[in-house]
């Protein structure tokens, strides 16, 4: 068995491990940024079918051909969105974790109008209140998630945070589920490769995992 896949199906037994039902709640999101094609073919050919990027023009020149061969993918943007970029954001991204203005809304909002899709989106908190870091603060949350709803149509499904790096992540994990509920929403994108045992416990349903997986990079 390639080693990639036993990776994959070495999370997959821990998770059931945890709950044997929570494999039916869960998506696995393969991190293959930086990492070419032939690396990420094996889990293609084994019928996983998400995928993170955090580059919008690696995921084009990477993604195009494959997804049109493979429709069942689902693409997933992880990383910073620059706005000068978003326009090229749709069709290929089926979800989006990463929102955390209102100009990067505004422009998924009119690009999903030209191009008739309308992807998943998670709204980037900034959990820690980390000025280094990108995505929106508590205090600014409610008006920003009325506004992408409301007016521009968004289809926001959960929220998504990246704790703080030397810290506990179970205590911003649980904050996160806390604001989850609050606003009603179904979804966290929650859980990186050192951490994702501890997301699960806090209602994590979309792990964004990599080096567990693909191994190191570099």
């Amino acid at each position: 068995m390639h080693s990639i896949i036993s990776n994959l199906k070495n999370i997959q037994n821990q998770l059931i491990a945890y709950d044997p039902k929570i494999i039916e709640k869960i998506k696995i999101v393969a991190v293959s940024k930086t990492f070419p094609m032939e690396k990420i073919t094996p889990l293609i050919e084994h019928g996983h079918i998400h995928f993170g990027e955090n580059k919008i023009q690696e995921a084009i020149s990477k993604w195009s051909l494959v997804k049109n061969k493979h429709p069942k993918i689902k693409l997933h943007m992880i990383g910073k969105i620059q706005s000068n970029k978003a326009k090229y954001l749709l069709p290929l991204f089926d979800y989006i974790h990463s929102l955390d203005s209102l100009k990067v809304a505004n422009l998924i909002s009119n690009s999903q109008k030209k191009q008739k899709v309308r992807p998943k989106i998670f709204i980037q908190i900034n959990i820690g209140n980390e000025q280094q870091k990108s995505g929106i603060n508590f205090q600014n949350l409610k008006s920003f998630y009325n506004t992408c709803v409301k007016d521009l149509h968004l289809d926001i499904i959960g929220f998504m945070c990246l704790p703080p790096l030397n810290e506990k992540s179970s205590k911003y994990f649980k904050l996160m589920n806390e604001y989850r509920a609050l606003y009603n929403l179904k979804e966290l994108s929650m859980g990186m490769s050192s951490d994702y045992l501890q997301a699960i416990k806090y209602q994590s349903t979309f792990l964004r995992l990599g080096s567990c997986i693909f191994g190191s990079r570099g």
